[in-house]
């Protein structure tokens, strides 16, 4: 088996198969390690879909949305598959509460980036889509380009074509230690040990885990978080056609999807769950979440409701400040971390192109000076929380 690659991906969940994908496009030397089978659902990227969106309340992200579409679309075009699917969204807030602020840092930041939306009041939401009922006044905010990308779709494509262009993958490969080398790097593995020039890590949850070989540790939060599927008995109201795709600022802060993958509509909660150890988390859905979903639905979305078709759990990997970390190691240039912290995968594919041109030229095209390692979030352990206030308790 050969033992010397270019680069090394491990993890190769939503970005790491990405990375991998763009990897392949312009280097034959590239191996992806993976700890459990291709596809698995233990980490964050897995499930029919997660939202994709140009909707974001700062410019660090907006500016990047455009082309989180363009690098999905590359994937859409090579593969033949259909990845992203436009349904129309809304972000939503009680108009003077807490969290109205959200819709106007989003509506400042996609007017400065020259992103077209819409502003709607709650009557004309319920114009619009009368699957809404509300009973008190609500700023919206409208985009069209907003819908859903198939995460399990996705990861398989960059996975199949990255294989097509000579990438090798390694699944059920533990990753026992890494070690910087010279201007290289080495992974020490259950199947071997490897060594590279440039060594990428897209590892989610298990990031620290796979770092305290080198004795570093960035603080990443695990949350145990889920989604649950209702088997509505308003198909056609609830069809991709007819519903957007949605994100509800507030308590809880809810967001959902129209009918896809499963004959159900689909509803989360976003950074709800409790912190947990990604190798001892016990998978099981939360009741309690799954009653707020309930009464958030039978309060403003009630044909959204059915008989629960099944709840199930993914977890997010977050910084501090739930921001990105899109960098190199300190003092280990030829090493690159992602971390997503819980809303990446609309990202993904672009992500992986970043990551490419990290390994491949050492610069990137697009500015991740937010996203750097050094920032206080990562290196201050007394650094506050960002999502402490959604925690369950």
């Amino acid at each position: 088996m050969q033992t010397h690659y270019d680069i090394i991906v491990l993890g190769c969940g939503g970005i790491g198969s990405a990375a991998l994908y763009w990897l392949s496009r312009r280097s034959r030397g590239v191996l992806g390690v993976e700890q459990f089978e291709i596809g698995h659902s233990k980490g964050g990227s897995q499930d029919h879909s997660r939202i994709i969106r140009l909707t974001y309340e700062s410019d660090e992200y907006t500016r990047l949305t455009p082309h989180s579409y363009t690098a999905w679309a590359t994937v859409e075009a090579e593969s033949g598959l259909k990845l992203v699917h436009k349904t129309g969204g809304l972000a939503m807030a009680l108009r003077n509460g807490p969290h109205q602020q959200y819709i106007e840092d989003c509506a400042a930041s996609m007017t400065r980036c020259r992103i077209p939306f819409e502003r709607l009041t709650a009557d004309e939401t319920m114009k619009r889509y009368p699957q809404w009922r509300f009973d008190e006044e609500v700023d919206v905010l409208y985009q069209a380009d907003m819908g859903l990308v198939d995460a399990a779709k996705g990861n398989a494509a960059h996975i199949g074509l990255a294989r097509s262009r000579g990438a090798t993958i390694l699944d059920h490969c533990p990753v026992i230690a890494i070690r910087s080398s010279g201007s290289g790097a080495e992974v020490v593995t259950a199947q071997g040990a490897f060594s590279c020039g440039h060594l990428i890590l897209t590892a989610g949850g298990w990031t620290d885990k796979v770092l305290a070989s080198l004795g570093l540790n960035l603080g990443i939060a695990v949350t145990q978080e889920q989604v649950t599927y209702y088997a509505t008995p308003n198909l056609k109201e609830f069809s991709m056609e007819r519903f957007p795709t949605f994100m509800w600022e507030g308590d809880p802060y809810a967001y959902g999807f129209p009918v896809y993958g499963e004959v159900a509509t689909k509803l989360g909660m976003d950074a709800a769950g409790p912190i947990v150890d990604p190798d001892r988390r016990d998978y099981l859905p939360d009741p309690k979440r799954e009653l707020r979903s309930g009464q958030f639905l039978r309060r403003y979305c009630p044909g959204f409701l059915g008989p629960i078709l099944f709840t199930k759990t993914c977890q997010y990997d977050m910084p501090r400040d739930r921001n990105f970390i899109l960098d190199a190691l300190p003092g280990h240039p030829q090493i690159s971390v992602f971390v997503g912290a819980g809303h990446a995968y609309k990202f993904a594919s672009l992500a992986g192109k970043i990551l490419s041109e990290l390994a491949l030229d050492g610069r990137a095209t697009h500015d991740l000076s937010a996203f750097r390692i050094n920032r206080p979030a990562v290196t201050d352990p007394n650094y506050p929380l960002a999502f402490a206030n959604t925690i369950t308790k």
